[in-house]
């Protein structure tokens, strides 16, 4: 791997001409796959729509080397985006869009607002450590979110109704 510990590069996120188009969607699988290039994917990997519904999510169904895979398409969180992004190389950028010493210089490739996430042997849920891992976006916003003075009143009228009540 040629990234250095604690090295900094740039990351344009402005968007690439022409927009590559992602609306086939973006989809994690549960295995690795050890390949790193262009692939005919949509040729071998086609979800389809099942018409099942499982705990509010809308089931799609794929193979992939022979083994079902069971899946939902869900929206990322809002005023959240995700993106790809590759390495810009020497031969792509002009002088001055890099200077001497930042090595890593990164672009969008492109921009999606949902993923299809698959499971091997049960349905989509809830309860899946995927769908799971956005309810730390919330916990997050509420740690980071300043303290007003309702705040702050609020908490010691409750803390005193709770000692009172002991």
């Amino acid at each position: 791997m040629d990234c250095l510990m604690g090295s900094t590069g740039t990351l344009d996120l402005t968007v690439p001409e022409p927009p590559a188009d992602l609306s086939v969607g973006v989809h994690l699988l549960p295995c690795t796959i050890k390949h790193d290039g262009p692939c005919a994917v949509s040729h071998y990997f086609k979800p389809r729509a099942t018409g099942m519904e499982a705990d509010g999510l809308a089931v799609q169904e794929a193979y992939f080397r022979g083994r079902k895979l069971q899946g939902a398409a869900v929206p990322l969180p809002r005023g959240y985006s995700g993106f790809v992004i590759g390495k810009k190389t020497s031969g792509e950028t002009s002088g001055s869009e890099i200077s001497e010493g930042d090595l890593n210089y990164w672009e969008m490739k492109a921009k999606f607002g949902s993923v299809t996430y698959w499971n091997h042997d049960c349905l989509p849920s809830q309860d899946d450590a995927f769908l799971r891992s956005f309810h730390w976006i919330a916990v997050a916003e509420a740690l980071h979110r300043p303290v007003t003075a309702e705040d702050l009143a609020t908490s010691s009228v409750q803390e005193k109704t709770q000692i009172s009540e002991s």
